[in-house]
């Protein structure tokens, strides 16, 4: 056999379980949506609330409190800190963003990247064709939103084309009308805030680039029939 013929079990493997936690992800939203409908919240926040907990399971009763407690519950705080414990605690290094999977993303996105500076350079650097590999299935629910927020707030002219691909690529991952439907009111201004800011680089990129108006390059026409494209997707008038 071949080199090239060898196949990668552990590759495979864990596409697998990326594709196993993706779909166990897809149909326990879709059941808490549906219970969602059913007990006819009130407002857009319960209905969000309610999909975002849908990964949480109830207390049992082993797990409430009342009972006898035997060993506490942080025995660190039980004693006072030694000069040995101050020494050892070390602050961490971030680990670069290189999620491998839409789970991984959800956990590093939500878990390491608070401020939305950290949240844009994330973006530009996984870039739109891996946004678009890793969320082919589904962006999922919530998420569509922080990613329309993070681009809005911190999009630069020097980013445009980097920008516009990530949006194409989101644009064209499963369930992404669905998505766009479930946008908060605040999450829908940042995206028409977004597609404003783009537009208004329309101008001022051929200026910097020494180029007319008259005259723009031809990855700039290039460009602006994409982002044409893209407020027709994302419903932007």
């Amino acid at each position: 056999m071949e080199r090239n013929d060898v196949i990668n079990f552990k590759a495979l493997e864990k596409e697998l379980q990326a594709a196993l936690a993706a779909d166990e992800k897809y149909k326990r939203e879709n059941a808490a949506k549906l219970r969602a409908v059913e007990q006819r919240v009130p407002s857009y926040e319960e209905f969000r609330g309610i999909v975002l907990a849908s990964h949480l399971k109830p207390l049992e009763r082993k797990d409430k409190m009342g009972g006898k407690r035997f060993v506490p519950w942080n025995c660190h705080t039980t004693r006072e800190k030694t000069s040995q414990d101050v020494v050892t605690e070390m602050p961490q290094e971030k680990s670069p963003f290189q999620p491998a999977t839409s789970a991984e993303f959800y956990r590093d996105w939500r878990r390491h990247l608070r401020s939305g500076p950290e949240r844009y350079q994330a973006l530009l650097q996984l870039g739109g064709p891996k946004l678009g590999h890793l969320f082919q299935m589904d962006v999922g629910f919530g998420l569509l939103g922080e990613l329309l927020v993070a681009l809005a707030e911190h999009v630069r002219l020097s980013d445009r084309s980097a920008v516009l691909r990530i949006l194409h690529n989101l644009a064209n991952t499963g369930r992404f009308a669905l998505n766009l439907s479930l946008l908060s009111h605040a999450e829908r201004e940042s995206c028409q805030l977004l597609f404003q800011k783009l537009q208004a680089m329309v101008t001022t990129r051929p200026m910097q680039e020494g180029l007319s108006m008259e005259e723009p390059s031809a990855g700039l026409q290039g460009e602006e029939g994409l982002l044409q494209e893209l407020l027709g997707l994302y419903g932007v008038h």
